[in-house]
C-alpha cells in the first residue's frame, strides 16, 4: 500500500490464506501434543495424504492439464480440510477411519460439487457426521489424559484396537451420560466434582487446546483472513443459551464457560464455521448463519444421542446458507431496500 491515495491493497492468493490458516492452527495442536500426546501428529500426516492423493486423483481424471492440478494441489485447500478432519477425529482412531472420511471430504463432498468454490457444505464435517453415523463406537475412543506414550497409540492406530485403559469418552459425552442416567440424581457440580475428566473451564487439558485454538482464531481476526461476525456470533449465542439455561436450572445444564472450553466450539468458531465457500457471504447473513450454529449445537449437545453437535449444526445451517444470503442482500445504491434496479 503506497504513503499517498489512491490506495490498493495488495491481492491475496488463495496459498497465502490456506497457509495462514494452517499457521493459526499449530498453538492448538502444540497443546494437543503436549496433553494427549504425538498420535496427532501422525493423523495429521496422513489426512494429508489422503487429502492431496485425492486431490490429485480427481483432477487427473478430469482431465487437467498438469499446471492446473499442481495449482490446486498446491494452494492448501485440501491441506486445510485434511487437518480440520484429524483434528476433529479422535487421535487414537484406526489409521483407515481419518483415511477414508478425508477422501470422502474431497472426492465426495468438494469435487462432486465442481471442487474449490463450488460445496454447498463444509467438507471436513460432512466427513465427521458420516464416520460417527457409520462408526459411532470408533469415533468415540479419544486419548486419555497423560496416556501418551507414543509405541502404544500407534499400536492403536495401526492395528491392536483393545485399548480400553487408554481411552475416555469426551467431557461433553461424559457429562450428558452421566446427567442421564436413570435414578441418579446427578447434579452438574455433582458430576464435574467426581470425575477427573473436567477441569476448571472444560475438559482437562481441553481447555488449553481450545485457547490455543482461540490464540490462532484471534491472530487470523488480526490478519483480516476472517471477519469478526462469524465467530462473535457463534461464541456469543452458545454463551448466552448456556448461560440461560444454567440460571433456569443448575443442577442440570452446564454454563458457558464449559460449553465455550470443551469440545470443538473454538474450532469451529474460527476455522470450521468461518469457511468462506458453504458459509453465509453477507454481514448480516454470517450473524444469522453463525447464531444458528450455535443454538444448534447447544441443543444437539445437551438433548441429542451425539457428543458434540457441531458437525451437525453446521451442515444443517449450510442448507440454509442460500435462503439466508437471499433475504440478507443490502440494497442496491440508489433504490430502498428490497427494490430490484
Amino acid at each position: 500500500m503506497t504513503d499517498n491515495s489512491p490506495y490498493f491493497r495488495k491481492p491475496t492468493s488463495v496459498r497465502s490464506v490456506m497457509l495462514k490458516v494452517l499457521a493459526a492452527l499449530l498453538p492448538g495442536i502444540a497443546a494437543y501434543v503436549w496433553f494427549f500426546g504425538n498420535a496427532i501428529l501422525v493423523q495429521l500426516a496422513l489426512c494429508s495424504v489422503a487429502a492431496l492423493a485425492g486431490e490429485w486423483l480427481i483432477l487427473t481424471m478430469r482431465k487437467k492439464p498438469a499446471a492446473v492440478i499442481w495449482m490446486f494441489v498446491s494452494d492448501g485447500s485440501a491441506l486445510v480440510t485434511a487437518w480440520l478432519i484429524a483434528l476433529s477425529f479422535p487421535s487414537v482412531a484406526p489409521w483407515w477411519l481419518p483415511f477414508a472420511g478425508t477422501l470422502f471430504a474431497i472426492i465426495i463432498v468438494k469435487h462432486l460439487y465442481g471442487g474449490l468454490g463450488q460445496n454447498p457444505f463444509n467438507p471436513a464435517m460432512a466427513a465427521y457426521c458420516l464416520m460417527i453415523v457409520a462408526y459411532p463406537l470408533l469415533m468415540s475412543q479419544w486419548p486419555a489424559l497423560g496416556m501418551t506414550d507414543f509405541v502404544t497409540q500407534m499400536q492403536a492406530v495401526f492395528g491392536h484396537r483393545e485399548i480400553d485403559a487408554m481411552v475416555m469418552a469426551t467431557p461433553l459425552d461424559a457429562l450428558r451420560t452421566a446427567l442421564h442416567a436413570a435414578d441418579t440424581g446427578n447434579t452438574v457440580a455433582g458430576v464435574f466434582g467426581a470425575s477427573p475428566v473436567f477441569g476448571a473451564l472444560g475438559g482437562r487439558g481441553w481447555e488449553w487446546i481450545a485457547a490455543g485454538y482461540l490464540a490462532g482464531g484471534l491472530w487470523l481476526l488480526q490478519q483480516r483472513i476472517i471477519s469478526w461476525h462469524i465467530p462473535v456470533a457463534f461464541l456469543a449465542t452458545l454463551a448466552a443459551i448456556a448461560t440461560l439455561a444454567s440460571l433456569l436450572s443448575p443442577a442440570s445444564f452446564a454454563g458457558p464457560a464449559f460449553h465455550l472450553f470443551s469440545g470443538g466450539a473454538m474450532l469451529c468458531a474460527f476455522f470450521i464455521a468461518t469457511d468462506p465457500v458453504s458459509g453465509a457471504t453477507t454481514p448480516k447473513g454470517k450473524l444469522i448463519f453463525a447464531a444458528g450454529i450455535g443454538l444448534l449445537t447447544w441443543v444437539i449437545r445437551t438433548f441429542g444421542a451425539y457428543p458434540d453437535g457441531i458437525a451437525f449444526a453446521t451442515l444443517l445451517m449450510n442448507l440454509c446458507v442460500p435462503l439466508i444470503d437471499m433475504h440478507t442482500q443490502p440494497a442496491v445504491f440508489g433504490h430502498k431496500g428490497g427494490d430490484k434496479p
